[in-house]
């Protein structure tokens, strides 16, 4: 097994309301191991988001501490790069112009001040990897809601992060869109390695992605419990020992 590569360690949170603090998270543990794929379930408001805010630094923890590499979390960790719901696509750059926005430090910019090729063919290259070839020039209006999020996962690869942190990344696709979405990323992760925390409600979609899925007891949460995936990809969840894991699950989950 690969070194942690994240460590949460006795997280605990809690909001200020009329009534007093209202406690969302009560002494989290985990960890994830470097180059693991692990997804997190649990109800409706049970704290899924602001804990996933915690693990990637935009959100300080009550108490308890997030470690990256060994190193505690104090903020946003340059290793990491988050996939929301909401997305994140500049409505006003090209699909290329939105892969290269965080490549401001690759290659060197000519005499003219024009954008260096190695920028460009980076950008390239990622567009393809994900099936926008010949939509580099094109505008986030010109597209899709299924190519909006490959523009996305695209622009989260190109900077080649250590670390993907996905809230509900396809929660807003129609089911045949989320089903190609999961395929390509994880088509992608099989060429590319990266560590992946993924928040979902939906437990296909963590049985059939993840390494790992654990499960948040409901507010405030605690982990309820650790399910190993060991089905070989690409994963039927039509399969006896997917529904078995499924039930297991959904069971954890009161369902």
């Amino acid at each position: 097994m690969s070194a942690d590569k994240i460590v949460v360690d006795q997280v605990t949170k809690a909001f200020v309301s009329d009534k007093g603090p209202l406690p969302v998270i009560a002494g989290v543990s985990f960890s994830v191991a470097d180059g693991e794929f692990v997804a997190i379930v649990g109800p409706s408001g049970c704290g899924k988001s602001t804990l996933m805010n915690i693990v990637a630094g935009f959100e300080r923890a009550g108490s308890g501490s997030v470690r990256v590499d060994g190193a505690e979390l104090t903020g946003p960790s340059p290793k990491g790069i988050v996939i929301s719901q909401q997305g994140s696509v500049f409505p006003w750059l090209t699909v290329q112009q939105n892969l290269m926005f965080g490549l401001n430090g690759v290659g060197r910019t000519d005499e003219q001040g024009g954008i260096p090729k190695e920028r460009a063919a980076l950008a390239d290259h990622y567009a393809a990897m994900v099936g926008l070839k010949g939509f580099e020039s094109s505008y986030p209006h010109e597209l899709s809601g299924g190519m909006l999020k490959r523009v996305e996962l695209a622009r989260a690869f190109v900077v080649k992060p250590e670390i993907l942190y996905m809230d509900e990344p396809f929660s807003a696709l129609d089911a045949l869109m989320n089903l190609r979405m999961r395929t390509e990323l994880l088509r992608i992760l099989e060429e590319e390695r990266h560590t992946v925390l993924l928040i979902t409600h939906d437990v296909e979609e963590a049985i059939y992605m993840a390494d790992r899925i654990l499960v948040l007891s409901p507010r405030p949460a605690t982990i309820q419990a650790s399910f190993q995936v060991t089905l070989p990809h690409p994963r039927k969840l039509s399969s006896p020992q997917a529904q078995t894991l499924r039930e297991a699950i959904l069971k954890e989950l009161g369902l």
